[in-house]
């Protein structure tokens, strides 16, 4: 090649290696166009794996040979980490290696050439290996290139400039592989940190178990309809892969901040909760009191009955009251006529509710188990979601996962919480994950103060 087209594909080279995402049309490339700038006929790449090497690419222009694309499996054994193979010698001594004539040099256990040349009418005579090596000096690949060729066709030796710029060609690629590597390791990382805080959130109660693995399912699914209508013509909003990864990462992480939520208001599964015992002893003991009483001739029969009649209503009204679904106009009147029941001993001495303060606001409860200051509690998880997750650090690819996982419990009407985004504000990522996060609410089966609703 003349110089100047020389140059030309290097620089090519270079702005593919940061801009290629796949591994195989790398290696591919790479291959390909280390061949064309020493106009080898044959070359294979290896990938250093344990104790050997494995073949990646194998091509052999003359004879039609392109193994290794697209991902395709080298079906032979790998190249043993020895110093009598070329190629292993500069994986473990990190030179270039370059041999003139391979039947007339006994530096290396050329038998693996010279079988394949007798199998294949092949006839390998000049090569070159060329380790890649990272920024960390750590031998990544091998570049072995076989037979460069004159423009008549006839097989030269390679020389030192080639040697020179496939050297730095491997360096390239070295480094640019390690950089993908190192991209996928912080990405796996930020997964599984993302998966171990998700058991932690969702194994704190038992009625949430699989909340956040199914709100980021859905939101996959989401993201994935929204993407076939947009295929259809249907619909302008579509999304990259990273961006849906991006959104299933904030799905993930949209329940952090129920991390701090006490458990007794996370597992409240109905309005009484653990008052419900203390009332049915403080009942007992009031109908006990009045026993006392009336056999004590301190009140009269037709007064006991009264109060025992006020005992036994209480108790029956609490415990229909503490599970129901919705408090009715009905119901609520009796609520409101048994809070003003006491009990007072005939001396005048001893006042006991029979329901206090906490467990009325607990009675009155229109529906769900949650009273107004409970629900602020449990409400409160999403600012602490956003402010947990400000602690955190997030690659570009994540940046905008804590903001959407905070925004999860925001409406387009202004309505939500916490910081009553509204229209337009609300992007469709947040408004992705608060219909996943609906949807499941809606259709879990291990809600103790719900029944499910059909599909």
């Amino acid at each position: 090649m003349k110089e100047q087209d020389r140059l030309q594909q290097v620089l090519d080279i270079g702005i593919m290696l940061t801009a290629e995402k796949n591994p195989d049309k790398l290696f591919d490339c790479i291959m390909n166009t280390a061949m064309t700038l020493t106009s080898s006929d044959a070359g294979t790449l290896y990938l250093v794996d344990g104790d050997g090497l494995r073949f990646r690419i194998m091509k052999t222009l003359s004879k039609g040979v392109d193994k290794g694309k697209d991902g395709e499996k080298i079906d032979i054994p790998p190249v043993p980490l020895k110093r009598e193979n070329i190629c292993a010698y500069a994986a473990l001594t990190k030179q270039v290696l370059s041999i003139d004539n391979v039947y007339e040099s006994e530096l290396f256990d050329f038998s693996g050439p010279k079988r394949y040349d007798a199998m294949n009418e092949y006839h390998t005579q000049s090569m070159v290996a060329i380790p890649m090596i990272n920024a960390d000096d750590k031998v990544l690949a091998v570049m072995q290139l076989i037979n460069a060729t004159n423009a008549d066709g006839s097989i030269r030796p390679y020389t030192k400039e080639e040697q020179r710029i496939l050297l730095s060609l491997a360096s390239q690629t070295a480094i640019a592989i390690a950089n993908r590597d190192y991209i996928e390791e912080i990405n796996l990382q930020m997964w599984s940190f993302t998966e171990a805080l998700t058991e932690a959130i969702d194994a704190r109660t038992p009625y949430n178990g699989s909340h956040t693995r199914k709100v980021a399912q859905y939101s996959g699914m989401l993201v994935d309809a929204i993407n076939k209508k947009h295929e259809e013509g249907v619909e302008e909003l579509s999304f990259t892969k990273e961006h849906k990864d991006e959104i299933v990462m904030a799905a993930y992480l949209h329940d952090i901040g129920k991390m701090i939520v006490p458990i007794e208001v996370m597992n409240k599964q109905t309005r009484l909760a653990n008052y419900l015992k203390q009332m049915e002893d403080r009942l007992e003991n009031i109908s006990l009191r009045l026993k006392v009483d009336f056999l004590n001739g301190d009140i009269t029969k037709e007064t006991y009955d009264e109060e025992a009649g006020k005992v036994t209503e209480t108790d029956e009204l609490i415990h229909r009251v503490d599970t129901m679904g919705f408090l009715d106009d009905d119901t609520q009147a009796a609520v409101l006529k048994v809070v003003e029941y006491v009990y007072q001993n005939p001396s005048g001495e001893v006042v006991i509710p029979y329901i206090t303060e906490d467990e009325k606001e607990c009675l009155l409860i229109k529906k769900g188990t949650l009273t107004a200051g409970e629900r602020e509690i449990m409400e409160s998880h999403a600012l602490m979601t956003e402010r947990i997750l400000s602690k955190v650090h997030f690659n570009k690819a994540f940046a905008m996962a804590p903001i959407w996982a905070a925004e999860h419990h925001e409406c387009i009407n202004g309505k939500g919480y916490p910081k009553h985004i509204s229209g337009d504000e609300l992007g469709p990522e947040a408004r992705i994950l608060a219909v996943a996060d609906i949807c499941d609410a809606l259709l879990a089966t291990d809600r103790p103060y719900k029944k499910p609703l059909p599909k």
